[in-house]
């Protein structure tokens, strides 16, 4: 492995305006922009996603983890198997450290906390996730606040877990969720955001080639 490039480059976009942060010949680093899927959906409308378009532009290139369609930010990609294997594994070990800004409705009066509910499929209302106590899988979110205004709060988000709609179901349970979120907000807080306010700040992985960390963030466009 260690005959192939290990290189930083300068930003630049790919077709279909993917930004890329970071590549070299094992990873790719991306900003995927809210509205974009991840990976293919189920139908024909659901062909579009980041996966197809920079695998088009970047040979071998594959996902490693998601994020929702609306939610913005930093993303990596694996570029061979190997590379995508210890990368997975990183995730799955919980080595992975991912930090997340949300706006979300109303006033959080604590300054920190830990959001700790067990969460699972929602198999009557798909997509969605719910809470369950007994049948749920742990799931744990560490958060602070920002900054506070007269109707929203703006909260740094660092997730333990990594379960789906995670950080979005976990603030809507304490009672704040987040601004633009049409599955688990409001009508009320849907309005008040043209987007959902998430949007992932930065990851930080062990580069599989040179055993090192490497820190990806990509700047909060709200």
């Amino acid at each position: 492995m260690n005959e192939r490039t290990i290189h930083h480059t300068t930003p630049e976009h790919f077709p279909h305006e993917v930004p890329v942060i970071y590549h070299d010949d094992y990873l790719v680093a991306l900003d995927k922009p809210s509205g974009l899927l991840s990976v293919k959906g189920i139908g024909p409308n659901k062909i579009d996603c980041l996966a197809v378009r920079v695998a088009s532009a970047i040979e071998c290139a594959r996902i490693v983890h998601r994020l929702d369609m609306d939610t913005s930010g930093v993303i990596l990609m694996a570029r061979d198997a190997d590379t995508h294997r210890e990368l997975s594994r990183q995730f799955q070990d919980r080595e992975v450290a991912k930090t997340y800004i949300a706006v979300v409705g109303g006033i959080v009066q604590e300054d920190a906390g830990l959001i700790d509910i067990p969460i699972r499929k929602d198999f009557d209302n798909p997509p969605r996730q719910c809470v369950d106590f007994e049948q749920g899988k742990s799931s744990q979110t560490h958060w602070k606040v920002l900054d506070r205004g007269h109707d929203r709060t703006r909260l740094e988000l660092k997730p333990i877990t990594g379960r789906s709609h995670q950080l979005r179901i976990h603030l809507r349970e304490i009672g704040h969720p987040i601004l633009g979120d049409d599955l688990y907000a409001p009508q009320e807080l849907q309005d008040m955001a043209p987007r959902l306010l998430l949007h992932a700040l930065d990851i930080t992985v062990t580069h599989p080639a040179m055993g090192v960390p490497m820190q990806f963030d990509v700047q909060c466009p709200f």
